[in-house]
Formats: C-alpha cells, sequence, structure tokens
C-alpha cells in the first residue's frame, strides 16, 4: 500500500487543534497524528510517510519516531519490515485510553460514545453504589461529602465537571475493590466529555439532590436505597444529555 497523506484541509483541521506548546513538541505531534487516525483522515491499514510527516509538521525525524511510539502503545499503529509504520484496525485501539476518547471529541460529539457509556455506567455504577453502602468507611464519606460541597459551590461549568468527576471516584473508591476501582479510569475520561458537553448547554436542572440522595443511601448502609438513587441519578444524566444534544442542534441550525 503507498503512503497516505492526508488532504490539505483535513491538515489543517487537525493542526488548528493542535494543544498549547505546554505539551512540547512531542506532545503536539502525538496530538495531530493521534487525532487524524482517531477522526479517520488517516484510515484503517494506511502507511505513515514518516519523512512526509517530518517535513509537515516541521520536526525532526525523531521527535516523529517518539510520537509513533507513543501512538503504538495506544494500539493506534504498528510497525513491521518491509510495510513501514501503519494505522492498526480499530479493534487493537485502546479505545478506554483518555487521549483516545478525548480525540473522539475534537470535531464534535461522539454519539455512539455516549451511548455506549451510558450502558457500561448502567452496570457498573449501580454496583459500585450497593458495595460503597456495605463497605464505606468515614473517610469515604468525607470524600464524598467534599465532593458534594464543591458541586454545591461550583460558579462555572469547569467546576461542576471537576466536581462531578471527584463524586464519581469517591464512590468507586468507597466500594473498597481494586478492581472496580479501576473503572475509574473508564468513566473519568468519558465523563469529562460528557459533562463538558451538558453544561455547556446550560438550563441543567440542579444535580445535588440526585447526588446527595445517592450519598445519603451510602452513609446510611442501605446497599438498595444507594443504587435506586444511582439508578435514578443515571436516567437524569441521560435526559440532560438529550438536552444538552437537542440545544447544540438548535443553536447549530440557528
Amino acid at each position: 500500500m503507498s503512503a497516505h497523506t492526508p488532504t490539505p484541509d483535513r491538515a489543517d483541521r487537525a493542526t488548528r487543534h493542535r494543544p498549547a506548546r505546554r505539551r512540547g513538541v512531542h506532545g503536539e505531534v502525538v496530538e495531530i497524528i493521534g487525532h487524524r487516525i482517531v477522526s479517520g483522515a488517516l484510515p484503517e491499514g494506511a502507511t505513515l510517510n514518516v519523512n512526509a510527516l517530518e517535513q509537515e509538521l516541521d520536526v525532526s525525524l525523531t521527535v516523529v519516531r517518539e510520537a509513533l511510539k507513543v501512538l503504538g502503545a495506544k494500539g493506534l499503529v504498528d510497525a513491521r519490515q518491509k510495510r513501514g509504520t501503519f494505522v492498526q484496525p480499530r479493534r487493537y485501539w485502546h479505545l478506554l485510553d483518555a487521549d483516545v476518547i478525548r480525540w473522539r471529541f475534537v470535531d464534535g460529539v461522539d454519539h455512539r460514545f455516549l451511548a455506549q457509556l451510558d450502558e457500561v455506567r448502567e452496570i457498573i455504577e449501580p454496583a459500585a453504589a450497593r458495595l460503597a453502602a456495605e463497605r464505606r468507611t468515614d473517610t469515604d464519606l468525607e470524600h464524598l461529602d467534599v465532593a458534594l460541597q464543591a458541586m454545591a459551590a461550583a460558579d462555572a461549568p469547569e467546576h461542576v465537571v471537576s466536581a462531578d468527576l471527584a463524586f464519581h471516584r469517591a464512590l468507586l473508591v468507597a466500594a473498597h475493590n481494586d478492581l472496580l476501582e479501576q473503572m475509574e479510569v473508564v468513566l473519568e475520561a468519558g465523563l469529562a466529555q460528557r459533562d463538558r458537553i451538558v453544561h455547556a448547554a446550560g438550563h441543567i436542572d440542579d444535580p445535588i439532590p440526585s447526588h446527595a440522595a445517592v450519598v445519603a443511601g451510602v452513609r446510611d448502609g442501605d446497599p438498595d436505597a444507594a443504587e435506586r438513587a444511582v439508578r435514578a441519578l443515571l436516567n437524569k444524566a441521560r435526559v440532560d444529555s438529550h438536552r444538552a444534544m437537542a440545544t447544540r442542534e438548535t443553536r447549530r441550525e440557528d
């Protein structure tokens, strides 16, 4: 297969999304190539022309190769003798990687991802709430309370997002299951994207009561109440997401 080079408009679009210089040149190259792969500008099976990337991005060959190593660790690319470096089929991508998730939202809302996130949350969080109600410590309750207070005090969308992530992280930790706690990686990266979309849309119902109900069930040591509260919270989250999507579409039409 011949080397694939993205069309100029796609290359320009990816470049516009390059992060601030604080990540350094290496980080920028990871961002640009990673986004091109996840967005489909570099399709599965495409061979990457390393020398062309060096010239286009105005970086050293070493920087390009180091960036490709990072992307290889994420399952996005692989290298073979006589074939060179190529984009891996999607089934090999580390879809739970925070960068991969973030790249899926660079060009807009990934509805498929949000729907799948809802399904995963339905599986994980009710079970976590039940375990948390049975196993929580005073420290766990303190962390949940602090997150709830931060949510109530938040005066900007980004603060609400941060508090919400802290809350769900604390709930998983309170379950005292090492493997379940690792699901924080899945939920946090996905929730960060979902929350930014929802809170940016505005007119979202007060999140405090639904979250406070979860804390109450956990504090009372009542697994059934904690699970019911989480399921109600997840139903509310779905409604908020749908409203946010509708708002985005309306604004786009206007």
